[in-house]
């Protein structure tokens, strides 16, 4: 697939958001930053967030929802590439933070659900009502893993929930456009799941001794990272390893378009008719823009 560099020499961008000016604000993991790129590559900080901003959406009242890890990574270079290492043993947890982009204010909404820390936030996706699913990807200890989960919580602060835990690494969430289904991608495992809604914020009961259903498992060695849902329900998910989007129907069928870095991290689409595509290309510090084949589903309170 064809495609323009939009910008580089980032710092392991992440959680592109398409504006309605054309410009496309993203995190900057290593960075610990959000930043705006124009256009013409042109770029500015939108504010220092510290910790790890990961995965960013713009919620109801047009503030910018961050899924910040904590610094839950060192980073490694090797051959020119930055890649995610292990925990640090100064992570103490992540959170989800609020920006309002008029006054610059950044706060703090949700540390810990039940009394129990957030580990390492990573990806969110609002809903019609103004609520928002989001993972926790865990988070790496010199003994194993800290498990990951997948929350819904409320924008104001008043509301948060783990709706599935025990799960290895969850990344990218979405939305089915009719907003009957959640999807979350695990990374470690290749794998794309799919949770069916019972109401707003609530999932139905597994069947089964399952979390969820699999929508498919990638072959051989895959790790699955952010992702984005087009109009006609495929889940477009960014691919590591094998660099590039894999786009999931969700009979299971999938189509894989590369991308010339190992770490493709996010898509995001945008324009007119929502067949902008824009791609992190993390470990080469890349943002870059295609022309998808078919449209992106336009996210609820875009700009």
């Amino acid at each position: 697939m064809e495609f323009e560099v939009v910008a580089e020499g980032l710092e392991f961008p992440e959680g592109p958001i398409a504006m309605a000016d054309g410009s496309v604000i993203l995190t900057e993991i290593k960075g610990r930053r959000l930043t705006r790129i124009f256009s013409d590559g042109r770029r500015e900080t939108v504010c220092e967030t510290g910790g790890g901003p990961n995965g960013a959406a713009i919620g109801p009242d047009g503030a910018i929802y961050i899924t910040n890890n904590g610094g839950s990574f060192e980073w490694l270079e090797n051959n020119g590439l930055t890649i995610p290492g292990p925990t640090p043993a100064t992570h103490k947890g992540g959170s989800i933070q609020r920006l309002d982009l008029a006054s610059g204010k950044l706060e703090t909404l949700y540390e810990a659900c039940d009394g129990k820390r957030l580990v390492g936030p990573n990806d969110l996706v609002f809903d019609r009502t103004g609520g928002f699913w989001f993972t926790d990807h865990g988070c790496g200890t010199p003994e194993g893993r800290k498990f990951g989960a997948l929350y819904y919580a409320r924008p104001d602060g008043s509301s948060i929930s783990r709706q599935r835990d025990h799960f290895v690494s969850p990344n990218g969430v979405g939305l089915s456009p009719d907003e009957t289904v959640v999807y979350m991608a695990d990374t470690t495992l290749g794998r794309l799941w799919a949770f069916d809604i019972a109401e707003p914020g609530k999932l139905k009961p597994p069947e089964g001794f399952g979390p969820g259903r699999v929508v498919c498992n990638l072959p051989g060695y895959q790790l699955l990272d952010s992702l984005a849902v087009e109009a006609g329900g495929k889940v477009c998910v960014a691919t590591i390893i094998n660099g590039g989007i894999t786009a999931f129907d969700p009979d299971g069928s999938t189509e894989h378009v590369a991308f010339p870095d190992l770490v493709v991290t996010n898509i995001c689409f945008g324009g007119a008719d929502m067949r902008d595509a824009w791609i992190t290309l993390s470990a080469t510090g890349k943002l870059v823009k295609a022309r998808w084949p078919r449209p992106g589903l336009k996210l609820n309170f875009a700009q």
